[in-house]
């Protein structure tokens, strides 16, 4: 008799984590089949694209300015003991490129950017407005989540790029000062062991972790029930939702990079 409730127990929230992954499948092919469907709505396109990106340019500086020096000033001692201190370029320059970059603009812009698109979208729907939007005659998908996540996939990226150039000019700074090195020198010894394969492998990165942020906090957004509490539920499941499906993509194109990398 004991074991009964919780088998109801189980199976009702598997049945509900199925129908969780069935929603987000059709929300998914969704977003595809309006992105390529009618006219954009450009103006909101670049409206949230200043959102995301602009707005989060001193987050993102500030993040990378430290994690470049933090990364320099640690991985000092363990060279200095080989006597390999000139190699402290290369070192951070790989650590940057190939992963913290990437990882760092989307852990940040996951808890700044997807909490805040949970809670907008959620907000909305909670109060009726994208029902409103639908009986308006406008599409509230298209002018909503669609531009939303483009701006996320197309912003995060430069926001990778900005947040690299930042961490090096913080690692410069700490080499500058401890070993006295030249700029020419650094960027030299910074960029000898950096392919395209790394930049490339960076910007997949980008555009793949962009996409996530964008897409999970639209969704749970878009979807938010329960009045204020839903709003609340939506934003704290985008931030948790979006970092868990980072480090899986991290994994996984990692996995890739290096079979090409041989």
């Amino acid at each position: 008799m004991s074991t009964k409730p919780k088998e109801h127990v189980f199976t009702k929230n598997l049945d509900h984590a199925l129908l969780s992954v069935y929603n987000g499948y059709k929300f998914f092919i969704r977003f595809f089949k309006e992105a390529f469907k009618g006219r954009m709505e450009f103006q909101e396109l670049v409206k949230q694209c200043y959102a995301i990106g602009y707005k989060s340019l001193l987050l993102i500086g500030m993040t990378g300015f430290i994690t470049g020096m933090v990364f320099t000033k640690q991985s000092r001692p363990s060279l200095a003991e080989f006597g390999a201190t000139s190699w402290l370029p290369s070192l951070v320059s790989i650590a940057i490129v190939r992963a913290l970059a990437a990882l760092v603009t989307a852990l940040i812009s996951a808890g700044k950017v997807g909490s805040s698109i949970g809670a907008e979208l959620g907000s909305m729907r909670v109060t009726e407005q994208i029902d409103a939007m639908e009986v308006s005659a406008i599409n509230p998908f298209k002018f909503l989540v669609v531009t939303r996540v483009l701006a996320s996939t197309i912003t995060i990226p430069l926001l990778m790029f900005y947040c690299t150039l930042v961490g090096l000019l913080g690692a410069f700074l700490n080499v500058y000062l401890n070993e006295g090195t030249s700029g020419v020198a650094f960027v030299e010894k910074a960029f000898e062991q950096i392919t395209f394969l790394d930049l490339g492998t960076s910007v997949a990165k980008a555009v793949a972790y962009g996409f996530t942020i964008g897409m999970v906090g639209c969704y749970q957004g878009y979807n938010a029930t329960k009045g204020t509490e839903g709003v609340g539920k939506a934003a704290n499941t985008s931030v948790v939702l979006s970092m868990f499906l980072i480090f899986i993509e991290e994994v996984i194109i990692v996995q890739v990079s290096n079979y090409f990398r041989g």
